[in-house]
């Protein structure tokens, strides 16, 4: 079995669990930390960051399914060669902070460029569905990947400077709306759904509930100062998958 076969086997039980270190995240040992709690606690895989050394590094350190994250083509077909084992078209969910924003043609044209580097090659390919954009536009969008063979979409909910909340009732918000594209979008396409931005352990029942086969998972583990805090944190999603996963089988 490959690497990138335990994550698949997981999507298929949907109980997929991807714990995110983060797309503009360069600290290496945080990395480190963030990869060795995803993997001592049962994790599908990790998403890192899509500069060289720190996917050599990571690469070097684990045998866990390794995602990177990126919107620039040649950096993701690039950490192919180090050895990725997945490659995500966003995680645009930090680039908004800097007043970036990405229209649904914007992702195509990242997505179409990437495939044409990659060539032959086949490697796992998801790409984000950019949350600020509306659901009809989601959702063609998610119909356009499909049929351009994306094994993964993952929602995200929308960021907003302007947004007056903050603290946890910010993070539920954008929990709801993630979860909520989560819904529409599984019930209008084949293609599995990951469920980013705001998933914890409190809402990620929520997120499976809506159909996810996965949860992306960043903040409430990277963000912790614990090494013994992030495996709990990671085993309490794990833990969760689990159920999940039971509760789908029973019902087959």
């Amino acid at each position: 079995m490959s690497r990138i076969d335990l994550f698949k086997q997981h999507l298929d039980e949907k109980r997929a669990v991807k714990i995110i270190a983060g797309i503009d995240n360069f600290d290496i040992e945080n990395i480190k930390k963030v990869v060795s709690a995803a993997e001592q606690s049962g994790a599908s895989a990790v998403d890192i960051c899509a500069r060289e050394d720190i996917v050599s590094q990571i690469r070097s350190m684990t045998d866990m399914p390794i995602f990177v994250s990126s919107v620039v083509p040649s950096e993701l077909v690039r950490a192919v060669d180090l050895g990725a084992d997945g490659i995500e078209v966003g995680n645009f969910d930090t680039l908004y902070k800097d007043g970036k924003s990405f229209s649904a043609d914007e992702v195509l044209s990242i997505v179409k460029e990437t495939k044409s580097l990659l060539g032959d090659r086949k490697v796992f390919f998801c790409v984000t569905i950019p949350g600020e954009i509306s659901t009809a536009d989601q959702i063609e969008l998610a119909h356009k990947l499909e049929s351009m063979g994306i094994d993964l979409i993952q929602t995200e909910g929308h960021y907003s400077s302007n947004n007056s909340m903050s603290g946890a009732r910010a993070l539920m918000d954008r929990a709801e709306l993630t979860i909520s594209n989560t819904i529409e979008l599984c019930r209008n396409v084949d293609i599995p759904v990951m469920t980013a931005t705001g998933i914890n352990p409190t809402t990620a029942p929520f997120a499976f509930a809506a159909g996810a086969s996965a949860i992306g998972c960043g903040s409430c583990v990277n963000k912790l100062s614990s090494d013994l805090a992030m495996v709990a944190t990671c085993s309490s999603l794990v833990e969760i998958a689990k159920k999940n996963a039971s509760k789908v089988a029973e019902l087959v």
